[in-house]
């Protein structure tokens, strides 16, 4: 893969003899998936009467260790999707996505965001297309969640304690 930090890309020079930060998915992966429709052959009267949907996102992160001087992490995207109609489910969608990353010549500092949000950013495309596909084939149609600001999500949490300032931390919203 050719867009892997490697060593020889932490030693290539940016500006002022600075190597340029680098941040590569090595793996991405389901962990956990799980779909119900509790409303069974009810559910397409249900859809007909335009349920509500609350979606929930969290974000973790939790390191790995080193290889050949990059520093690797565990990037983790929950999100949860319920359908509710006069307080009884519809459907309840739950996704935990991960991808394992590796980052180079970035500043100790900035690895916490730089995580919880670039690492995020780049999973959550994939995430969304098997919650619609999984929605879809679950017999409804499928659910499209709207782009999710991680950086705002960042500092939502950040702001409320919430959110470690190092790798480790948690990161959550609802929509």
């Amino acid at each position: 893969m050719a867009d892997q930090p490697t060593p020889d890309a932490v030693a290539a020079p940016q500006g002022e003899g600075q190597p340029a930060p680098q941040i590569a998915i090595e793996s991405q992966y389901i962990k956990d998936l799980s779909f119900e429709n509790p409303q069974g052959p009810n559910a397409q009267n249900a859809v007909a009467a335009h349920p509500e949907v609350a979606i929930e996102v969290n974000t973790s992160v939790r390191p790995l260790g080193e290889k050949d001087g990059v520093g690797r992490f565990e990037v983790t995207l929950l999100i949860k999707g319920e359908a509710r109609l006069n307080g009884q489910p519809v459907f309840i969608i739950e996704l935990t996505y991960a991808g394992a990353l590796a980052l180079a010549n970035v500043p100790q500092e900035a690895v916490a965001p730089v995580l919880l949000i670039e690492g995020p950013r780049l999973l959550f495309p994939f995430a969304r297309n098997i919650i619609a596909e999984v929605t879809r084939d679950g017999g409804f149609p499928p659910l499209f969640i709207q782009p999710i600001d991680f950086v705002q999500l960042y500092r939502d949490q950040h702001m409320k304690g919430q959110a470690q300032p190092r790798p480790g931390g948690n990161a959550g919203a609802t929509g």
